[in-house]
């Protein structure tokens, strides 16, 4: 019966073995099949079940190709069917939801309050609802250089030849000659390398920190950077460990613990970055740069320093934390900084040490930093005016003594104001004050104050300055999306354009409306 079954069977089990030799012959003609076979073979040796799951997973790859995309009741008996004038009325009632909630009256207040400048910005700017000229304390003019003749004439000449707009992003045609020009001069402003140019300042950190931090990285950073490093930090994936505001006890006593994990854990040694601010954007505090490169050097961990306002206006040429405190620019593994700021132009930059010029972490930028990838580069004529600007600073220390000379002055000016609260470092060019009350912490968990109460005595102090000529704006925030949420603050912005009278008068004018304000709500 056996011996009768085998021969029945012979004649299919010749045809199965012909077939799948021709199967197999024909697969390996088609172009890249070793590679397949190859692969698979691999991974059935290294991991059999895994050969099982993707077997399962090509069949229902191929049996949902193969069946019908909807499966929708064609015959139609089982949807209600209107008339056409059925069909007009649910049209006609149907009201959509919409897309965010209306804005309160106070969300109105403060959009309508946003002064707007007719003309060209400048330490002198007209306002447009009045006409008025107000002394501009609001904007980031450190130095001095909007309206500078030498930085317009320079980009007039560049508009002529050039044009306005770059056209693409700077891996896609967008880099033009005056881009690589504005990178090298940066880099040899502050001593470094080599640097990189970002269109956009906000951008610039938010995609630094992503290029080179991934999933697994370890990153130790202060609790109030600002929201650009957030989100930086957000996009990386990396595992964040946070320490205490500008403290750097906090900061190793962080770095210790963070070795002590891995330790007992066994696990391998991984990629680890130190990211803070030069001066912080949050509340005018500057960070002791001789400690944090001492801690980052005994801890072993690369520095990510955002110098977004400290650059172009500490140091005396205004090189920032590491001119002002002679620390080797080569120390800061990444150094971030904005050409928006610190030169009144456009844009941002990040200049690396050696090691990070060795590694070519620039092109691993220019590969990976979404916003040099997929943003327009700036325009031809804002690169060559922060070209200008670092020629202007360079032979003109000057302006940087008067432009400290007139923090001293409204800070002198503001201390003796009762029933407000001066913030930051006193060499900061942002100067924050807050209203006084107990507890005077910037950043509190559980904070004791009304948020929103202040924020509307606040924009009375703003709103009453603006109407005695002097231009104020308060600090804002992104409240619920930022990490901490920090105390109603005025924010004023020191410049180097205006003479110490100037300043002393307007910081008179600002002392003069903190007293009405709140002697009205006593």
């Amino acid at each position: 019966m056996d011996s009768s079954t085998s021969v029945a069977l012979e004649p299919v089990l010749s045809f199965l073995a012909f077939s799948l030799s021709k199967l197999e012959s024909g697969f390996y003609r088609i172009p890249g099949s070793a590679v397949v076979a190859r692969y698979v073979k691999s991974s059935h040796q290294n991991d059999p079940g895994r050969t099982i799951l993707e077997l399962i997973l090509v069949i229902f790859a191929i049996r949902t190709l193969l069946q019908s995309r909807t499966r929708t009741d064609r015959s139609g008996k089982h949807f209600i069917k209107f008339s056409e004038k059925e069909i007009d009325e649910l049209v006609d009632e149907w009201v959509p939801e919409p897309l965010a909630q209306p804005l309160s009256e106070w969300e109105q207040r403060d959009l309508s309050s946003v002064p707007v400048i007719s003309g060209p910005n400048g330490p002198k700017p007209k306002l447009l609802a009045t006409g008025k000229i107000v002394t501009n304390l609001a904007s980031f003019n450190f130095a001095g250089l909007a309206g500078n003749e030498k930085v317009k004439e320079r980009a007039l000449e560049t508009l002529q030849k050039y044009g306005l707009g770059s056209c693409g992003p700077p891996g896609f045609y967008g880099t033009i000659d005056v881009h690589l020009d504005l990178e090298r001069e940066i880099a040899e402003f502050l001593g470094t390398e080599a640097s990189i140019l970002y269109s956009q300042g906000f951008s610039t950190i938010s995609s630094v920190i992503p290029a080179f931090c991934k999933r697994g990285d370890i990153i130790v950073a202060d609790r109030s950077v600002n929201f650009a490093i957030q989100k930086g930090i957000l996009i990386s994936r990396s595992t964040v460990r946070w320490f205490d505001h500008n403290d750097l006890k906090s900061l190793e006593d962080t770095l210790i613990s963070v070795e002590k994990e891995r330790k007992k854990r066994k696990g391998p040694l991984t990629r680890r970055f130190i990211i803070t601010e030069g001066i912080f954007e949050r509340d005018g505090e500057m960070v002791d740069l001789p400690k944090l490169v001492e801690l980052k050097l005994k801890y072993k961990y690369r520095l990510i320093l955002d110098e977004s306002i400290s650059f172009g206006t500490m140091g005396r040429t205004g090189r920032g934390l590491t001119e002002l405190y002679n620390v080797p620019a080569s120390q800061i593994d990444m150094l971030v900084g904005s050409v928006a700021n610190g030169l009144c132009s456009a844009g941002g930059f990040c200049a690396g040490s050696s090691i990070v010029v060795d590694h070519q972490s620039c092109i691993k930028q220019r590969i990976n930093g979404t916003s040099f990838v997929f943003s327009a580069s700036m325009p031809a004529l804002l690169a060559t005016s922060g070209s200008e600007a670092i020629t202007f600073l360079r032979n003109n220390p000057s302006v940087l003594l008067n432009l400290q000379d007139n923090i001293r002055a409204i800070r002198a000016v503001l201390e003796k104001t009762e029933g407000i609260t001066l913030l930051g470092h006193r060499a900061s060019p942002i100067i924050h004050f807050c209203l006084r009350t107990q507890q005077q912490s910037l950043a509190v968990t559980q904070p004791t104050y009304d948020y929103e109460a202040e924020e509307r005595i606040l924009q009375d102090i703003v709103d009453d300055s603006i109407a005695n000529g002097v231009l104020l704006t308060r600090a804002k925030h992104l409240r619920g999306q930022e990490m901490v949420e920090s105390r109603p603050t005025i924010r004023i912005a020191a410049t180097a354009a205006l003479s110490r009278k100037e300043v002393e008068k307007a910081a008179g004018v600002v002392k003069a409306s903190v007293t009405r304000i709140l002697s009205k709500r006593r």
